[in-house]
């Protein structure tokens, strides 16, 4: 759709890293990890309607997450962790939409989420299309994550968490930090993870 002057309408956005990503057609050269750091950790999980005086950010959600999948998969390659770690990546520019409302907004969301997530798996080394295996994997780490953030955080009692994401078994709220983090706390976390798994992945190759 063109803008008032008859141009194509802008798709892109300037991140702070000084790259201009196109959000309909994005590139793997476009993307940054300190970007996608920078967004999630500012970025609300439950549309911020969690305890505490801070959001629960995506940057801690996928912190716990990759730590809920490595636990399950304690064999599993660096990739794969660094898979767990980046699953929702694509939120550093799209944000983090509820279910219910992703349902109704329909395919033109999830398409450019789609494309977003395959350009950062592309960027750092990843399948842009992850097995279908390791993708229930991840899911089902995510959905034990969602459980312990509904029931700690977000208000939901256990009989309604249970039926929307299912109940952990082997785990406790007691085993996970799930204390609301500043910004800039999620943010180093989840680049220093990012590190970690980095280096984990250098020393498989090299061995």
């Amino acid at each position: 759709m063109p803008d008032r002057t008859g141009a194509p309408a802008r798709a892109w956005q300037r991140m702070l890293s000084g790259r201009r990503l196109d959000l309909l057609d994005p590139s793997p050269l476009d993307i940054e990890i300190s970007d996608i750091a920078h967004g999630i950790a500012r970025v609300a999980r439950w549309n911020g309607q969690t305890k505490g005086d801070h959001a629960f950010s995506v940057a801690q959600h996928s912190l716990l997450v990759e730590e809920i999948f490595c636990a399950q998969n304690s064999d599993c390659p660096a990739d794969w962790r660094m898979a767990a770690l980046l699953h929702d990546g694509a939120e550093y520019v799209i944000g983090d939409m509820i279910s219910p409302f992703k349902a109704v907004v329909g395919g033109g969301y999830k398409q450019v989420e789609r494309r977003l997530q395959a350009v950062i798996h592309l960027r750092f080394g990843l399948p842009a299309s992850l097995p279908a295996k390791l993708k229930s994997s991840i899911k089902k780490a995510d959905h034990i994550a969602a459980y312990f953030e509904a029931t700690r955080l977000a208000g939901f009692e256990e009989k309604e968490a249970t039926k929307y994401f299912g109940r952990p078994h082997g785990f406790a709220h007691d085993d996970f930090d799930l204390a609301p983090k500043p910004a800039r706390t999620a943010q180093d976390a989840f680049i220093r993870r990012f590190a970690e798994i980095e280096e984990l992945r250098r020393k498989e190759q090299c061995g």
